[in-house]
């Protein structure tokens, strides 16, 4: 007989695992199938269509309306001008506490006697049709008085403009400055200083679906219940329970599938509160979407910048100093809740970011202007800042002599030096891109590639190679919007179901908008408890049956999210062990769950199926040991609260071809090499760099909403607006460097946004160092043809 102890069996549950798997998206077939749910496909009994009359003008006096005969009109149910719904829907002012003397003038739903921007509303036809509707706003006649109008940011704050808001007494909407000290000494005892000043272009997101609101108001109840085409549902539950005086816990906000966000629908729309409040006057559901045309001014716009930037440095190319002066305009109103104020707010957080240098004086004036409110838009400053400084980095390798990319090795932050702050006061947890610039150097094969392009300079082609460093705040806690006084959550949760099926449950806050999200969570569901992707459902969007949380903003949707499904899934793991505890007669130490069982940890025997461990729970609990309660639901929440931020970082490398006769620029390459932390999904996450680098691309070389003297947007089309297309796009080559926060269990990062933020880095430097033998220079962004000639003399 032999008593030798056999060795316990190895449960190989390696091939279950999916965290870290290109995983394929759980929601791909039912989009592909054309069953994707949006809100003008939803149809509401006794629905009403609404429609807004636009003012014409940047700035004008409304001095009558006459709707007389668009009420007679058929099927036409109600005219409702600015203070009709005055009365119902308060007006707002979007203003952050934190963010210190920042002034707005309360904002109404409809204007009031004056239109300050083109595409401001100022009436709402309602009809039982869209198209009844936009009939009877062809029978409204304006009489309009049209008003000087502050257009150029620039002179936005001379004494010759109008004053937008004559209580401010000016168009200043916010100021901060910077400095460590020091500065002006550093830049007088440095061997080498460069300056530039740098442009940017108002661009905005065109979403492929267009922002939708179909808004469902109950008389009886006074519930209210929102379909949204939006990316934080219980922020605008919160919104619209404020403005319109309700309570919160009778507003229902569901956002199913949306058709791309990109920070576009984060915001609260005036058109958004007028066609809630036209639900709640009407006591029936009343739907708007907005059409392109639509889109283009009332969209919010970004990027509109201007910024004055010199850079110090030592003869061995040591970076001493960084000074920038960020001129930025908005619209007449700061954006409601989130305020117009923060992207030039993170412009002068982040600018230098990546860099070891300890002096830094920096200076912002946000200006009010007659255009479209500009707001967060994807990246939110980080393009400009990673612009800014990347920029002057290649400018000073060039003056000293040395390889940019060497340049950029000398000066980055050490890879072991964290935690430590930037020169900005930016807390950073742990970066990486001492590793990010010896990967992209072996990816593009830095080497080779220079001397191709020496080579081709010699036969009269004129390529160029840009590198940009770039920091990309991911995450955030409590001090981006909840110490300014917005009610918009830092915290999200998660409820994790076993259903007596077998099949798991996960709810949570963080939407779907086309980034793969439900994957994501369906990842970590999986990959805690033990079961087959197939085996979870993720149900996201609806204030009524997910836990209360933020949304998706910010590249937090993976950190922050799906830390909450991770903690709530752990625990759901522990009660399923104790339940199968309590039913076998065996200690839950003893066993193991792989592929939805309950395992024996020593013999590897499948012991009891989840699905039946749910059938005993909620039909047999008889079965169960007296006083022994299941609990097979489970909800965990999570902040990040250790930092403001958990910082991202990563190196990006364009090489482009600049036709010197044309001024067209080609894209070849481009390389990213990026840090988000732990990778989840590589195949979803290279997904969202891919799509972020072509954004970014957008911006510096086609995209911009053009203004004329008037205020009028010249461009406001898909004809005449520039998007970049798929056979102008260069292969885009993706790798990673995984440094985990420490600030969660998961890992996780974000990685949503860091594309677009180095994307127009790489570019404009790639473009420059094309030029450089013909002692031409470009800083003013979207770089097209024209300015390129006009800097190469041709013009």
């Amino acid at each position: 007989m032999n008593d030798v102890t056999a060795p316990a069996p190895v449960i190989d549950t390696e091939a279950e695992r999916f965290i870290g798997k290109p995983v394929t998206r759980t929601n791909i077939h039912r989009l592909a199938q054309g069953r994707g749910q949006y809100v003008d496909d939803l149809v509401l009994p006794r629905m009403l269509h609404v429609v807004y009359l636009r003012s014409p003008h940047a700035h004008a006096r409304i001095v009558r309306i006459d709707a007389e005969a668009a009420r007679r009109m058929p099927g036409i149910a109600a005219i409702v001008d600015g203070r009709e719904m005055a009365a119902v829907c308060a007006p707002w002012e979007a203003t952050l506490k934190h963010l210190t003397g920042m002034r707005s003038p309360p904002q109404h739903a409809i204007a009031i006697d004056r239109a300050t921007w083109q595409g401001e509303a100022v009436l709402a036809i309602v009809g039982q049709t869209r198209a009844l509707a936009e009939d009877a706003l062809d029978a409204v006649t304006v009489e309009w008085e049209p008003l000087p109008a502050a257009v150029h940011m620039d002179t936005a704050l001379d004494a010759a403009t109008p004053v937008i808001h004559p209580e401010l007494g000016n168009n200043l909407c916010f100021h901060r400055e910077i400095d460590t000290g020091g500065v002006e000494a550093m830049f007088d005892a440095a061997d080498v200083v460069v300056e530039e000043v740098f442009r940017f272009g108002r661009h905005t997101g065109v979403t492929l679906e267009p922002r939708a609101v179909l808004a469902d108001f109950a008389p009886t109840d006074r519930h209210l219940t929102v379909h949204h085409s939006h990316q934080a549902p219980h922020m605008m539950a919160d919104l619209y329970a404020r403005q319109l005086g309700l309570h919160e816990a009778d507003v229902r906000v569901i956002c199913r599938d949306v058709g791309g966000s990109f920070g576009i629908k984060v915001h609260a729309y005036a058109d958004d509160f007028a066609t809630v409040a036209l639900s709640v006057m009407l006591g029936r559901p009343v739907k708007f979407v907005a059409d392109r045309l639509e889109s283009f001014v009332t969209d919010v716009h970004a990027r509109e910048h201007r910024v004055k930037a010199r850079l110090a440095l030592a003869h061995d190319g040591r970076m001493l100093a960084f000074q920038i002066d960020d001129l930025t305009g908005i619209g007449p109103y700061s954006m409601f809740p989130r305020t117009s104020a923060i992207e030039g707010n993170q412009v002068l957080n982040i600018t230098g970011g990546p860099y070891k240098h300890d002096h830094y004086k920096a200076a912002l004036d946000v200006v009010f202007l007659n255009k479209v409110q500009t707001s967060q838009y994807r990246g939110v400053g980080h393009p400009i800042a990673c612009a800014v400084t990347e920029g002057l980095v290649d400018l000073a390798a060039a003056k000293l002599d040395i390889d940019p990319l060497e340049l950029r090795r000398r000066n980055v932050m050490e890879d072991d030096s964290y935690p430590r702050k930037g020169a900005s006061g930016i807390l950073l947890e742990g970066l990486s891109h001492q590793a990010c610039l010896d990967r992209i150097e072996t990816m593009m094969d830095y080497q080779a590639l220079r001397r191709e392009q020496a080579e081709l300079r010699a036969q009269g082609i004129h390529r160029g190679i840009g590198i940009a460093a770039l920091i990309e705040l991911t995450n955030p806690g409590p001090a981006f919007y909840g110490v300014g006084g917005a009610r918009i959550a830092a915290q999200d949760g998660a409820t994790l179901r076993l259903d007596p099926t077998g099949i798991v449950h996960c709810a949570t806050g963080v939407g779907e908008q086309g980034q793969g999200t439900e994957t994501i969570f369906a990842q970590i569901a999986a990959d805690t408890l033990g079961v087959p992707m197939a085996s979870v459902r993720v149900l996201t969007g609806d204030t009524a049956a997910t836990p209360y949380g933020g949304g998706t903003w910010a590249s937090r949707g993976a950190g922050i999210g799906g830390e909450a499904v991770l903690l709530a899934s752990r625990q759901l793991r522990q009660n399923i062990l104790e339940l199968a505890a309590a039913h076998l007669k065996r200690p839950a130490e003893g066993m193991q769950i792989a592929r939805g069982e309950v395992m024996c940890l020593a013999t590897g025997e499948a012991l009891v199926s989840f699905a039946e461990l749910g059938r005993i729970a909620y039909f047999r609990p008889d079965l169960l040991p007296p006083g022994f309660q299941p609990e097979l639901v489970v909800t965990r929440h999570y902040a990040q609260r250790d930092y403001p931020f958990v910082f991202t970082n990563g190196v990006q490398a364009s090489y482009v071809e600049v036709d010197v006769e044309t001024g067209f620029v080609k894209l070849l390459r481009h390389w990213v090499v990026e840090d988000c932390g732990r990778v989840l999904n590589p195949m979803l996450v290279d997904e969202q760099i891919r799509g972020a680098v072509v954004q970014g691309i957008g911006g510096v070389l086609y995209e911009e909403c053009l203004y004329d003297d008037n205020g009028l947007m010249r461009n406001g089309s898909m004809a005449d607006y520039l998007v970049p297309m798929a056979c102008e796009m260069p292969d885009i080559e993706v790798a990673h460097i995984e440094t985990p926060t420490r600030t969660s269990q998961l890992g996780a990062k974000g990685a949503g946004e860091a594309g677009t933020a180095g994307a127009p880095a790489a570019v404009l430097n790639a473009i420059n160092d094309a030029l450089r033998p013909f002692g031409a220079h470009v800083s003013d962004q979207p770089v097209t043809p024209d300015k390129l000639l006009r800097a190469l003399g041709r013009i």
